[in-house]
């Protein structure tokens, strides 16, 4: 009976608001992100804006759930074959689509799928039973899967099929992309209402107390890799709309990307803590991060700022880890949608004044010279908004 009761304590913690109060930290970091990108850039609202958002943002969200499911299940073992793969699938399925394979949206699933539950088995397989650290094991994934790449496709090319194609436009709000991302999100939810979420929790956070208490440790970390396999196909298979075509070395940065984005979500790398929830918000806050980064127009330097931002903000997200138990303990009384709520008015705030509160543009016509047909246009600054010849209308701004 003992027994009993704790599975069913660890599995009500996996609804329990209490046990959320991690998430605080990435809900006031995607807040403050989101105000300060909507004073530098009100676009990102736009139908347009919020579409590219989707675009952009779906792969790597993908790529933190499947993150999320081998991290919940302890023992370090965070995935750093993950990027490469997504390569790997890119890469082999443009290549089989050109050789007259993968011809309809099924069998371009079915093959993706395949590809992710046969890796994360053999993956699970290696730790389970011949017994090496995860890190080992996904190590050796990330480099023989970066190779194999080279192999492949040495340089990008080729290019999607025309169903897959749209995908990648990011110019409406409700695209398959986004069908797509919520499908994901519905299956991550469903498994977080079963057992085999609670005893996944249980396993890492103690894999001792797991096993003691008859959770099978070896089935059910097979079952978390094998489903973040699916996420992980489902996640190249947005990641090759988005490029459009193969690519060899793009996927590889989904590495640190996912990593990132898993921390900042508020996931614990040594287990036991994490969920769809947590992997949103860390993946749009990478994406707010990047999209305030490029309003500053670093040009030729951005990719560089872009990529020391992710390393500063991934040590930043440990050490705000640090002050979790402060945080939990300072707001005891305040839930984790009541704070969510709270965050989200003033971001409605920003949002409305960034939108309606700008001053309107007053423009008069100031002078006329009519033997050069020359004319200016000037706003109530008198600052100088249109300059051009009015026969031709050829003018700059």
């Amino acid at each position: 009976m003992e027994v009993i009761e704790k599975l069913k304590k660890t599995y009500r913690s996996s609804t329990d608001t209490s046990s959320n109060k991690y998430l605080m930290v990435p809900i006031f970091i995607f807040f403050a992100l989101l105000i300060f990108a909507l004073i530098r850039s009100p676009i990102l609202i736009s139908q347009s804006g919020i579409g590219s958002a989707i675009m952009l943002t779906a792969p790597l969200i993908l790529t933190t759930y499947a993150l999320t499911f081998i991290a919940m299940a302890g023992r370090g073992g965070v995935d750093l074959s993950i990027g490469p793969f997504m390569g790997f699938i890119n890469v082999s399925s443009i290549q089989l689509y050109a050789a007259g394979y993968l011809q309809t949206p099924i069998t371009w699933f079915v093959y993706a799928i395949a590809m992710g539950l046969l890796w994360q088995l053999f993956y699970a397989l290696i730790v389970c039973f011949v017994r090496v650290s995860p890190i080992i094991v996904s190590l050796a994934g990330y480099l023989a899967f970066a190779g194999i790449n080279i192999v492949i496709l040495p340089r990008p090319g080729g290019i999607a099929p025309d169903w897959l194609l749209p995908w990648g436009e990011g110019f409406t709000i409700l695209n398959p992309i986004f069908l797509l991302m919520i499908l994901a999100t519905i299956l991550f939810y469903i498994i977080t209402h079963t057992a085999f979420w609670g005893h996944l929790k249980l396993m890492g956070s103690d894999e001792r107390a797991a096993f003691t208490s008859g959770v099978k440790i070896n089935l059910v970390r097979i079952v978390a890799h094998m489903i973040a396999g699916i996420f992980a196909a489902l996640s190249a298979i947005c990641f090759t709309a988005l490029v459009g075509s193969g690519d060899p070395l793009q996927g590889t940065k989904y590495t640190l990307l996912g990593i990132t984005a898993l921390v900042l979500g508020g996931a614990s790398l040594v287990g036991g803590r994490g969920g769809a929830f947590g992997a949103i918000l860390g993946a749009l806050n990478l994406y707010l991060i990047n999209y305030i980064l490029v309003t500053f127009r670093f040009e030729r330097l951005q990719s560089f700022v872009s990529d020391l931002s992710y390393g500063a903000v991934l040590v930043g997200a440990l050490m705000v880890s640090l002050i979790l138990p402060y945080v939990t303990r300072v707001t005891k009384g305040l839930s984790v949608m009541v704070f969510f709520i709270i965050m989200a008015f003033a971001g409605l705030f920003v949002m409305i004044h960034q939108v309606y509160d700008q001053p309107i543009v007053i423009e008069q016509i100031v002078e006329i010279e009519v033997n050069s047909s020359i004319e200016r246009k000037v706003d109530s600054t008198g600052n100088i908004i249109v300059e051009g010849d009015s026969t031709t209308g050829q003018g700059t701004k």
